[in-house]
């Protein structure tokens, strides 16, 4: 089903009234512990919410464990989710939010837009954004934009705390 077709669909449905192929994306930026949780409760989040609707098939699962979201270049299932969309092997893509896809807003748009190229949406169920829906782009211009000022900031304050160690 292209885009046009799931727009169309969602004048009058609800996402979950329409017949998908659903594949999910998981990334986390460490391997702390707490972080080999946060992964194992993504997966297990999405596989169930994607099985548990009758009218979505699930199209698998991309996960990069202790990646950094800075550069989407450097993640090897990231850009195999790429390829398998080019290839038309799913519709539907959920991630948690917009920080989990992608660090900066460049990503972010490029990736959607590629995505929404090939057919597929994608949908941030944390931050309710979907790009099926129209306005997409703008909210996930802002959001993204806040996820990329959220990495500056955390930076900073690694490196001010850094400093004060030292001395």
């Amino acid at each position: 089903m292209n885009v046009y077709q799931i727009r169309q669909k969602l004048r009058t449905k609800s996402i979950y009234d329409i017949g998908l192929r659903v594949a999910f994306y998981a990334r986390v930026s460490t391997e702390k512990e707490e972080q080999k949780n946060s992964i194992k409760n993504q997966r297990e989040h999405f596989e169930e919410l994607i099985a548990s609707n009758k009218r979505w098939t699930f199209a698998g699962g991309y996960i990069d464990d202790g990646i950094s979201g800075i550069h989407a270049e450097k993640r090897e299932r990231f850009q195999q989710m790429i390829k398998d969309a080019k290839k038309g092997e799913f519709d539907l893509l959920i991630t948690k939010e917009i920080s989990r896809f992608a660090r900066n807003t460049l990503d972010s748009i490029q990736y959607t837009r590629e995505l929404l190229a090939y057919g597929v949406c994608v949908w941030f169920q944390n931050d309710n954004i979907n790009t099926a829906d129209e306005d997409s782009e703008f909210r996930l211009t802002i959001m993204a934009g806040v996820a990329q000022d959220e990495i500056r900031k955390l930076s900073s304050r690694v490196r001010f705390g850094h400093e004060r160690s030292i001395k």
